[in-house]
């Protein structure tokens, strides 16, 4: 058994975005999995981008907004729904609720994140 504690817990943030890096091969012994809660304030976006190596599960909690896909698409993305990037798959989010959006993100293999955001708490 394995117990991560809250202040073994780092955050990563981007203007309006937070990024609690919950398991990672940093805090953890696991080497299989990067799992992060994300929170958008309302009208954060996280462009579109790729993962070269690794697929993404993400699993809406709270608010609603959109995915940001490849050529131009956007999906809507509301608390309750999941969705997996498989490798090389573009995503993004915006958050154009009325209120904060969180998601976890599962990652496999692992990412260390910390080269996306500017500040590392």
């Amino acid at each position: 058994m394995e117990f991560i504690s809250a202040q073994n817990i780092k955050e990563l943030a981007n203007p309006g975005v937070v990024s609690r890096q919950l398991l990672t091969p940093e805090n953890s012994e696991s080497k299989r999995v990067t799992i992060t809660e994300v929170h958008l304030e309302k009208g954060a976006c996280q462009p579109r981008h790729t993962h070269e190596f690794s697929e993404q599960i993400w699993y809406a909690v709270k608010g609603t907004g959109k995915l940001l896909l490849s050529d131009d698409q956007e999906k809507e993305f509301t608390a309750g729904d999941v969705v997996r990037f498989a490798d090389k798959d573009v995503h993004g989010l915006k958050n154009d609720g009325d209120g904060e959006f969180v998601y976890i993100s599962v990652t496999s293999p692992p990412i260390n994140f910390g080269y996306a955001y500017a500040d590392k708490k």
